[in-house]
């Protein structure tokens, strides 16, 4: 099982249809069209817009045992629906945890300016409503067993790097982490595969690749394999550094 870390948003689609926006949620959702069984840690409010979100992540496949409610806020909602070029695909840095590395780009791709850095704990391009505290991240591990990937999707607040990783290697679980752009990792991953997220992921490209190689390590296969195989699903290119 793939457990991914981060919060989610609610954005509402023409059809009327909620779905599921966000960094972990995408991933989420990518894991689990590659047939692996994915939870997702995020935190929600007591409200309707909760609710729909709750079956935007079923309709993808996600399970949502360790969604968590906040009845004093509510859920986060999309905000940003602004449509991005879809041939300007960032170039994403990976670093394996053995120490090998690598950088991805599209065929189109070209570098861009980072952005500054979001609030801890909010979904870029939503109302900044919900923080995932590590006490939250906590519990919601609490409610899992026998997860063999962990995603945690940055940013999170100070101390939640710790408790991912903490549980991470008492599961004995492969850590994955997206990690903001231009924006050093917590010292807590230093055992992690650390992925650099491009600004903007406008066709759901490195969510993409982020779930392919989540769920290739859930099935077994070493880093630097599930790495190759993700980005050639996806029509990457890969180069070692």
């Amino acid at each position: 099982m793939i457990v991914v870390v981060g919060l989610a948003a609610l954005r509402t689609t023409p059809s009327g249809f909620g779905e599921a926006v966000g960094g972990a949620p995408e991933i989420a959702a990518a894991a689990a069209a590659e047939g692996a069984a994915v939870e997702i840690v995020t935190k929600i409010g007591e409200d309707g817009a909760g609710e729909e979100l709750l079956l935007a992540l079923g309709r993808a496949g996600v399970g949502h045992l360790a969604a968590l409610r906040d009845p004093t806020l509510p859920t986060s909602l999309a905000i940003n629906d602004a449509e991005a070029p879809e041939d300007n695909l960032d170039l994403i840095s990976i670093v394996l945890a053995e120490g090998e590395s690598a950088t991805t780009g599209g065929p189109d791709a070209a570098p861009v300016e980072s952005t500054p850095e979001s609030p801890p704990g909010s979904v870029s391009g939503s109302s900044p409503s919900m923080i995932l505290e590590p006490a939250d991240v906590a519990l919601g591990l609490h409610y899992l067993r026998d997860y063999r990937v962990v995603v945690a999707v940055e940013p999170l607040p100070d101390g939640g790097a710790a408790v991912i990783a903490e549980a991470a290697s008492f599961a004995d679980a492969a850590l994955v982490v997206v990690a903001q752009p231009g924006v050093a990792a917590p010292p807590a991953y230093a055992a992690a595969t650390l992925i650099e997220a491009p600004t903007d992921d406008p066709d759901g490209a490195f969510a993409g690749l982020v779930g392919r190689y989540a769920a290739a390590l859930d099935r077994g296969i070493a880093p630097a394999e599930a790495f190759r195989a993700a980005t050639s699903e996806g029509g990457w290119e890969a180069t070692g550094g």
